[in-house]
């Protein structure tokens, strides 16, 4: 395991954490779109399968059971304990126009014909857009409060980090998946209006706001 994959484990983890404590200490989910969390929930629950069928390490595994815990948190939070916070009518991007393409997609550009390997597929290409929610929801509101501007910059970066990994795979041990590659570059260009951003305001203390949708 080499260091652009610690690091781009770290970065999600930090991000997560991050999104956790901003619901706990404010006690409020606003800001925060509940459908890329039911998307990421998702992703982690079909990649994660081989748990229970192949143990790769004790690192690998408690990294798996950790990110499953806490997104499903995640939701708890947003759906139940704190949900009287939680902004529905600027979440409304509708998730059946993801699901729909990336489940027929899976199907059909896999590595196998099998059901894990599917999911598996199926949770790669649905990690690459499960944030266009978020995303969505920024925009529609016009800003972000700098706390989830953190959190998706540490998203970003565990993205831009995998990709590190993988061209650092290749090169030391001829290791090349496309599936993956394709699906994370893609995710990758959608964090990157937002770095802009994150750089050029956020990092120097002003609120981070984009236009409002016409």
């Amino acid at each position: 395991m080499n260091i652009f994959r610690i690091l781009g484990d770290v970065s999600h983890l930090l991000a997560i954490i991050i999104l956790l404590l901003k619901i706990m200490k404010s006690k409020s989910c606003a800001g925060i779109s509940g459908k890329s969390q039911i998307l990421f929930a998702l992703v982690f629950t079909t990649r994660y399968l081989d748990l229970f069928t192949n143990f790769i390490s004790v690192y690998n595994t408690v990294m798996k059971v950790i990110f499953l815990i806490c997104a499903y948190i995640t939701v708890y939070m947003i759906y139940v304990k704190f949900r009287k916070t939680f902004d529905s009518e600027n979440d409304s991007f509708r998730l059946e126009f993801l699901l729909v393409p990336v489940t027929g997609l899976s199907f059909l550009e896999n590595h196998s014909f099998t059901p894990l390997e599917i999911l598996w597929t199926f949770s790669i290409y649905l990690e690459s857009v499960a944030i266009l929610p978020q995303l969505f929801m920024i925009s529609k509101t016009g800003e972000a409060e700098t706390i989830t501007t953190h959190y998706l910059f540490f998203l970003g970066l565990y993205r831009a980090l995998y990709i590190a990994n993988w061209v650092w795979r290749y090169h030391t041990e001829n290791f090349y998946d496309q599936i993956a590659v394709v699906s994370g570059v893609v995710q990758t260009i959608f964090y990157c209006d937002f770095f802009y951003l994150y750089v050029t305001k956020v990092l120097k203390g002003k609120k981070l706001s984009l236009p409002m949708p016409v």
